[in-house]
Order: structure tokens, then sequence, then C-alpha cells
């Protein structure tokens, strides 16, 4: 019996009846031709800042829903569904602003406009409301304002009774084997031009404004995405909590020079970004996985991190699907829980700078040629095809999934290992490679005609649904509340604003390392 089965068969059934998961789904709003939408965040849809499920990410134009936590797959999904019902049907009022808009239904962006025209979310005169623009100002600084309208699928997950040091061993886990899940549900394999307008980059034409790699899977987890200098300086180690805590305060206070030219405010006295360190915040760093725990008001993510330990990891690399009308389906969620499972049962030895950099190369490859016949990766320093390593991996999840499915009844998660597996022998049949056919048979390789279309669809079935009026009641109430929240922040606020920033970016506020090996139970 190897270790894995061992660990399994200690874990009782309620124990797996334990999990919980909760997702956050990024989708821009766009006009009917395909371009961004500009207009404010639709004020039927309540407060940005206040509203527990309906918000915007970066952008203005860029919602972000977010479900609650949940025991069962089918509950998650159908509260995400809800709330989509609700936005698009809020989108879709006549004689008001936007009335015709859709969500974007790729992870990678419409049609944008210029840089400088993209619009930052806003959320209000309070300091926090401030203080979160003003932090995404310092992204369009830093980063671009195009790159932060890629979109993407958050998933949240915790299973009851684990230490920080369990989490942090399936996270070292997840990084190696995170190619299989860009190969399997990576849909993001072209880009409108204008995406890389005045960018180096190493795509290829296909249409007259688009661009694509033949074998891509994941174009937003690879080198078009979330990358910097700044970031590629860091090599943080997920070893335990205190070493992962320290490298993040250490970026959240080293002094970093574009930064410091750029400065806090500009000549004007507008402010350029939050901070001139390296990050600004917990959040700028960017991750396939991240360590999370809720935080009480005002505190810093480190320091809840610190003081309580991790409750649950956050999932960040999955794109939306656009042949879902949702961006994401049961399958490929029971499949994310089987995953997770694996990478916390395996053996995980500590990392190093070494395996660090074969994770990127890996990411990085597998997010431009992933489907590529033949394709190797590097796992400890040895080259391997990753359709090898990828049906390896696949295979250890069969007692994994057969274990869940006993204790939840049903063979759900057993099908959809078994579903993974074929998509990996017919790489014709994945998601990036449905995403270039439908792009060549209907729509003359353009990438902004298929995703539109495809966005139109999901706009229209959504519409479609059934919808109660208690429903509508339900999501009303919820959205005045948001407001009435935020204009009580307002109200209440009497810190200068330049105070409150310095306090809140102040190193005090990130906590102390901890004496003592901090663990936490995770909720159940």
């Amino acid at each position: 019996m190897t270790s894995n089965q061992q660990r399994l068969e200690a874990i009782p059934g309620h124990r797996l009846r334990g999990m919980r998961r909760g997702i956050e789904k990024e989708s821009l709003r766009a006009q009917p031709d395909g371009r961004l939408a500009l207009t404010p965040h639709p004020a039927a849809l309540g407060s940005a800042l206040t509203h527990p499920h309906i918000t915007t990410d970066y952008s203005e134009s860029q919602l972000e829903l977010i479900t609650g936590v949940h025991e069962s797959v089918d509950a998650c999904l159908a509260e995400l569904t809800e709330i989509h019902q609700f936005t698009v049907r809020s989108l879709h009022q006549p004689h008001s602003p936007g009335s015709d808009e859709m969500l974007w239904a790729s992870s990678m962006p419409c049609g944008l406009p210029t840089d400088e025209t993209i619009p930052l979310g806003r959320y209000g005169s309070s300091n926090v409301g401030r203080a979160k623009s003003v932090y995404r100002m310092g992204l369009g600084h830093r980063y671009g304002r195009r790159m932060q309208t890629i979109s993407g699928i958050h998933y949240n997950w915790s299973l009851p009774g684990l230490a920080s040091e369990d989490y942090f061993a399936l996270i070292r886990n997840f990084r190696r084997h995170a190619f299989l899940l860009l190969t399997l549900f990576g849909a993001s394999p072209a880009v409108c031009s204008s995406f890389v307008e005045g960018r180096e980059h190493e795509l290829q034409r296909l249409g007259e404004r688009t661009l694509y790699m033949p074998h891509g899977t994941s174009l937003r987890m690879g080198r078009l995405g979330y990358q910097s200098e700044a970031q590629a300086s860091l090599a943080v180690s997920y070893n335990s909590l205190e070493g992962y805590a320290a490298s993040l305060h250490d970026a959240l206070t080293r002094p970093w020079p574009a930064y410091e030219a750029l400065g806090i405010r500009n000549p004007g006295g507008d402010y350029n970004q939050l901070a001139t360190t390296l990050l600004q915040i917990e959040n700028e760093f960017y991750g396939t996985i991240r360590p999370k725990r809720v935080i009480f008001p005002g505190e810093r993510p480190l320091h809840a991190l610190r003081e309580r330990g991790v409750e649950y990891i956050e999932v960040r690399l999955m794109d939306l699907d656009p042949f879902e009308t949702i961006g994401i389906g049961a399958s490929t969620m029971r499949f994310l829980d089987v995953f997770l499972m694996h990478c916390l049962l395996s053996d995980s030895p500590p990392d190093n700078p070494a395996e660090i950099h074969e994770m990127a190369h890996n990411q990085h490859l597998t997010a431009a040629r992933g489907r590529e016949p033949g394709l190797c990766l590097l796992r400890q320093g040895e080259s391997v095809p990753l359709m090898q390593w990828g049906l390896e991996l696949i295979e250890r999840l069969k007692p994994i999934a057969q274990a869940l499915d006993a204790a939840q009844g049903g063979t759900e998660h057993a099908d959809a290992v078994h579903h993974a597996m074929a998509a990996l022998r017919a790489p014709e049949t994945l998601p990036s490679a449905r995403v270039l056919a439908a792009m060549r048979r209907d729509h003359d390789d353009s990438f902004v005609a298929f995703a539109r279309e495809q966005s139109l669809k999901t706009h229209a079935t959504l519409l479609a649904l059934p919808w109660s009026s208690r429903q509508q009641a339900r999501f009303e109430a919820m959205a005045a509340k948001s407001l009435d929240v935020q204009r009580e922040i307002e109200a209440a606020d009497t810190m200068p604003f330049e105070i409150y920033r310095q306090e809140y970016t102040s190193p005090d506020r990130l906590g102390r390392p901890a004496a003592e090996p901090v663990v936490a139970a995770v909720h159940a």
C-alpha cells in the first residue's frame, strides 16, 4: 500500500464530506460589437465596494462574481448561476446605460481601447474605496492596464482539520503539477491583436486582428500574462508559513527603484500608487495558488496569515471556459477537488531555487505549447514528455476519486477523472483546441468574432432560465443594502487619506514572524 493510499484511508468520510469550495469569477462587460464597455459599474448591481457577491476587479468594466462557501459542487454552481442571472438581467434593463452589454465569455479580453482609456475600478470617496482605486492606478503604471483586463476563475478550497503546514505541502505539489490543469482546462490560445499593441511577443498571426499559438493552452498564464521584471526577481518559497511570510514581507517593504522614480504622487498631486515598494499590497503578488485566510476589516492579509494560519487555498490558474454558460462546469470542479486532494496526500519534499525555476519554465512552456506533440517538461532536472507525466498523474487520481464518490455518493468524481484521461489522450478535444477549431470553422479565424458569439449565446441562455420575482427582490434588496453600507462608511471617515495610506502600508501592519509554528484548523 502506498503512503498516498494510507493517508487517504486515514481520512474519515465525514471529513471528506466537509470539503468546502467557493468561486470568484471575473468577466469583462463588453459591447455588442465586441469592444470593451466603458460605462460605469451598473447602479442596479449595487456597490462594488460592499456588495458580498458582485464587485469589480481591476477595471470598472471587469465584473467579479463571488459565491459563498459550499459543501457541494452543485450548490456552488447553483449560486454562481443565480448571481449571473441577476447580473445579466441588470445589464439588460431597457433605457439604462449599458442595456445592450454582455459578459465576455473568454479569459482574454475583447477589443480594447488605448491603455489609458481603460477605466480603473471606482469605489467611492471613502479612504478604503480611494485606496482600492489608487492601488489599481499603481498596477496600471507598473504593468499596463491591458494586462489587468485578463479574466479568470479563482477556486477557493478547504478541508477540515488541516494545519498550515498541510496546506503548504499541498501548494508545493500543486505548483509541481499545475501543468496538467493548464493543459486540461486552458482555454485561451488566441488573443485580439489590440491586447499586445506596442508589446513584444512570440505570437503568430492568424486572422486580420487575431494572434495565437498553434499549440497554446492558456496564454493568460504564460509570458503575456501577469509578468514583470520586479516580480521575476521574487523566488518565493512555500516550504513553511514562516518562510512564505518572510518572502512577502520583504517584497512589501523593499524599495524598488523604478517605482521610487514614479513616486507616490504626480506633480499635480494625484496619486500614482499606494507605495514605492516591490509590491504595493499582498494581492499584487501573482501566483497560480495562494494560501488565504478571511481577514478582519482593515487587517492586512499577511498579518491574518501570521496570526491565525492558513484557512483555505485559492487556485488562480483556471481560464474561463467559453463553452460553459458560467465559465466552469461541475466535472471541472470535481476534477479540481480530486486533484487538490492528491496534492495534499502525496509526499511533498521542500522546494528549492532550482525547482522554483523549473516550475516557472514548465508553466510558460505548457501555456504556449502544451498541446504540441512530444513536448517535454523538466522534472528534477530530467526531460519528461508532458503527455506521459500527465497520464501518470491522472492514474494516481483514480483511488481518490473513488473515495470521494464513496463518501458523497454517486460516480461523478470517477467520471471527471475518466473524462480528463480521455481528453489528454485526444488533445483535439481540449478546450484550447476547441476554441481554435471553432474560430477556424465559423469565424474566419477571428478571436473576437468567436468570443462575441459565445458571449451572446451565454447571455441569451442566462436570460432564458427561470427567474422568480422573489429572486429579483432578494438581489435588489442586497444591492440597495450595499449602497447604504457604502454611504455609512463614507460618512464615518474622518482621517485624511494620506494618513490612512501611510498607516495601511506601514510595515508594522504586516505582523511579526511567529515564535512557534502557526497551525490552524479549517472551519468545517
